[in-house]
């Protein structure tokens, strides 16, 4: 009784825990988001605090003599004067290995998603196993297959595809094909899924509508699936335009993208103002694109 009269009356029972304190429960979200916190700005402020004071060093500098901060915003403009056309050709190899990827892609997404029953997981694995393979390596066994000695020119030289003297290593299309196979992952894996979770009598809906194959897909299918196509685009496109492996084993100085010269910039050159001042030039321009890639297809796809 004497328990039910505190209770009745608002006051607390004796021996009952005390009330948690506000305060606490409004700290924890902050304390629990303390180590990503410093780790993002241990590893990624601080580098970019630091690579854009390196883009406004005084050009005349060196190792030996020293870099001296003086603000020379001049080398953006030089720098993209310089280098615009591996600029073009960075956006431009990556955006054919992006069609090229979903063309690729689409398909097998839709078919491991709907089609591979039992062997679902098994095709999965097999998107995936490249991945557990060094990118080098997996590099470097592209330029064996696309090899003028190799199988597939031999092929395609029997075919009339190519000439006598035609080859396919160190081309725009080698590169491509690179950039393609080393982040199709990328683009496959977001989009499964998506179509994972598809509503097959969402389709028979349609056709119970009168809908063909093409009018289903296009209504029904390709709408629910933008969440994950945007997403497979943005992390397939990104990190293919900032690429400098590809060019570097599968090209020539011809084919050289925008990272190529990055690096060499900052590891052959040692010009650090131009490499950072490069870095920050391609930053822009990739955000640039995204977020018009993001309006156009709307942000709300995304999440």
């Amino acid at each position: 009784m004497t328990a039910l009269a505190q209770l009745g009356s608002g006051t607390p029972a004796t021996g009952s825990p005390p009330p948690a304190r506000p305060g606490r429960h409004r700290l924890l979200p902050y304390l629990l988001l303390l180590p990503g916190a410093a780790w993002l700005v241990l590893f990624f402020v601080v580098p970019l605090a630091q690579l854009a004071a390196a883009s406004l060093y005084d050009p005349t500098g060196s190792l030996s003599t020293g870099y001296v901060l003086t603000w020379a915003f001049g080398n953006y403009p030089e720098a993209l004067q310089a280098y615009a056309p591996q600029f073009a050709r960075s956006f431009g190899y990556a955006g054919a290995a992006l069609v090229l990827a979903l063309l690729l892609g689409y398909p097998l997404a839709y078919a491991i998603a709907q089609k591979a029953g039992r062997w679902k997981n098994l095709l999965l694995v097999c998107v995936v196993a490249p991945m557990f393979t060094s990118f080098l390596v997996r590099t470097l066994a592209w330029k064996t297959i696309l090899s003028d000695n190799g199988v597939l020119v031999g092929l395609l030289r029997d075919v009339h595809l190519l000439g006598p003297d035609g080859r396919l290593l160190a081309t725009p299309v080698a590169v491509v094909l690179g950039l393609t196979y080393n982040f199709l992952p990328f683009l496959v894996l977001p989009l499964y899924a998506s179509l994972e979770r598809l509503d097959h009598r969402l389709l028979e809906a349609a056709g119970d509508l009168y809908a063909g194959p093409l009018h289903a897909f296009r209504t029904v299918t390709l709408p629910l699936s933008m969440p994950g196509l945007i997403a497979g685009t943005l992390l397939f496109f990104i990190p293919a335009t900032g690429d400098y492996i590809n060019a570097e084993l599968l090209g020539t100085p011809n084919e050289y993208m925008i990272g190529n010269v990055i690096d060499s910039a900052f590891l052959v050159r040692l010009d650090y103002p131009q490499g950072a001042a490069l870095s920050f030039l391609l930053m822009a321009a990739i955000l640039a694109v995204v977020f018009v890639y993001l309006r156009r297809a709307g942000t709300e796809d995304v999440l």
